[in-house]
């Protein structure tokens, strides 16, 4: 240090008041970059409750639709296996009275073919009857 030039009072005092300066505009700045970050964090923590309430009511309320979807579903599907079953029920009873029907035109089948049976023995006794009160 031998070579170093000594500065003068006055300009040691300058250069202490600007590296002062710098320091409480480096300090300020801090701060407000500093202020700045956290605002921006909170904004960015509301901004994604905002988005998650949203993304929640989305998906309670399609939850919501699908259960009414489904209990709708479920109903419908009850009503139908009620009228499947009232329908079995009345084929059942439509198939019991057509065996009825088919049974009774048996029988009126097996009459009138004992009835061609009484004819042709009538008359086979009637011609019997003729033979002998012709002789």
């Amino acid at each position: 240090m031998a070579g170093a030039k000594l500065m003068p009072a006055s300009g040691k005092q300058d250069l202490e008041e600007a590296l002062l300066q710098i320091a409480q505009q480096h300090h300020h700045q801090s701060l407000r970059h500093r202020q700045q970050t956290e605002r921006a964090k909170k904004d960015a923590l509301r901004s994604a409750v905002r988005v998650a309430d949203v993304l929640v009511d989305t998906v309670d309320g399609e939850a919501h639709q699908l259960f009414v979807n489904e209990k709708r579903i479920e109903l419908e599907a009850r009503a139908l296996l009620s009228a499947v079953t009232r329908y079995r029920k009345q084929t059942d009873q439509w198939l019991a009275a057509t065996n009825e029907i088919n049974s009774a035109l048996k029988e009126i089948g097996d009459f009138e073919n004992w009835m061609k049976i009484m004819d042709f023995e009538c008359k086979g006794i009637n011609a019997a009857i003729r033979n002998i009160h012709q002789s």
